[in-house]
């Protein structure tokens, strides 16, 4: 009968694992170590010839170990693939992370409505986020209001008041994508700031936020600092201080520079720390070179498209 056999060590316990075509045994050793005299060693027998619960795993020389076929990574590719239809459609432009949990009357939700606004007309480009409620609902609102085009790759659980849904409540539906997977999200947003033109005008805008916020907000810049961002031309990173909100976060990092964990002033060129929204509209119109005349002239090619 034709089998095979393999020993595992479990602390004291040696387990003898053998199969033949009918059955499988296992024989478990438990060890009895004796003085150093006479150095021996006894061994309990236990033989168990009932059926296992469960599926074994066998290896040999000549039986190699098979895993369970995983569907996800060819799901994975193929929501990325849409979420790079849908920047290849929309545009790539803003992107913004930041809260799902306040509300239209915080203060911080107000200036990133005003933000989005602003930063849209100024740099004329689509406005990307997580497509869910709090501050991407600000932003998302904000770009509405300048008339400009507005993209989201949402997640189908997430905090606040659309948790567990799949849609949403305004946005067509082709302006936005429900992911499944996080990496595909990611990867998501990562495009839609790439700059492979130098006319291109995109930016990351870390508003205040929480756990999701954080990942985000330091995995992006994480691929800036080790330049595989896949982005030809520098990307603008701005991080949004709303009433010192990131002050302690900042405090840390000087904290790891102190300790020898990020280089001096590593972290500093990676993006801008802005403390209000002028200064946030300043530091990216000096980015792209926008002069104040180009500003005022959209404005002014707006009112008279308004008159007529």
């Amino acid at each position: 009968m034709m089998g095979f056999s393999f020993a595992v060590s479990f602390g004291s316990d040696i387990v003898l694992l053998t199969r033949t075509t009918h059955q499988t045994r296992l024989i478990n050793f438990t060890a009895t170590h004796h003085n150093n005299n006479n150095k021996t060693l006894a061994f309990n027998f236990s033989n168990h010839n009932k059926p296992t619960p469960y599926t074994p795993i066998f290896a040999s020389k000549h039986e190699s170990i098979q895993f369970d076929e995983r569907k996800s990574p060819n799901e994975v590719k193929e929501e990325i693939k849409q979420c790079y239809q849908l920047i290849n459609r929309l545009g790539r432009g803003v992107v913004y992370l930041g809260s799902s949990r306040m509300d239209s009357t915080h203060s911080h939700y107000l200036q990133a409505q005003e933000l989005a606004k602003e930063i849209a007309s100024l740099l004329e480009c689509t406005t990307w986020s997580g497509a869910g409620p709090g501050l991407m609902d600000a932003v998302t609102q904000g770009a509405m209001q300048a008339g400009k085009p507005v993209g989201g790759f949402k997640i189908g659980r997430e905090a606040g008041e659309w948790t567990a849904s799949n849609f949403h409540p305004y946005l067509p539906s082709e302006n936005y994508l429900t992911c499944r997977f996080f990496s595909a999200r990611k990867h998501g947003l990562v495009d839609a700031v790439v700059r492979n033109n130098s006319f291109d005008k995109t930016a990351v805008i870390a508003l205040p936020g929480g756990i999701g916020t954080l990942d985000e907000m330091f995995e992006m810049l994480a691929l800036i600092q080790l330049e595989r961002i896949g982005s030809k031309h520098p990307v603008p990173f701005l991080l949004m201080n709303y009433d010192s909100f990131y002050s302690k976060l900042l405090d840390f990092l000087d904290v790891c520079e102190n300790w020898g964990t990020v280089s001096k002033g590593e972290v500093a060129s990676l993006w801008k720390v802005c403390n209000s929204n002028s200064e946030a509209l300043t530091y990216l119109a000096d980015f792209y070179r926008i002069s104040s005349g180009d500003t005022s002239q959209k404005n002014e090619t707006k009112l008279h498209s308004t008159h007529d």
